[in-house]
């Protein structure tokens, strides 16, 4: 651990540096999908937060994890709202992923490490 002005800075989760980096995956791909044109422009607000969301939790910010933990909440709710619409089965990887995720941010053990 590094010491920084006397104080031991927490060392990331790796479940939490894995929910970080599905941040940022889920960030290049609303990129992706804008620059492409397949998603609206207004989707660029949804990537920055995911990212900053993924940043937040990758540094163990409290605000990180409040971030991340409402981004997996609302893309496994949109997730959820796109397999009963429109009967897409495969969003129910994409769905199972983020219930996962939830669970693991909301652990005393998680909440514990956060600064």
């Amino acid at each position: 651990m590094s010491v920084t002005g006397g104080q031991q800075r927490p060392r990331i989760l790796p479940g939490a540096a894995a929910i970080a980096l599905w941040m940022m995956l889920l960030s290049l791909i609303g990129l992706i999908g804008v620059t492409t044109h397949r998603l609206p422009l207004v989707v660029l607000l949804l990537c920055v937060a995911f990212a900053a969301a993924g940043q937040g939790l990758f540094r163990m910010r409290r605000w990180g994890w409040a971030l991340t933990l409402a981004a997996v909440f609302l893309s496994g709710l949109y997730g959820m709202w796109v397999l009963v619409k429109f009967h897409q089965l495969p969003m129910i990887v994409m769905v199972t992923i983020n219930l996962i995720f939830f669970f693991y941010l909301i652990r005393p053990e998680v909440t514990g490490k956060l600064r």
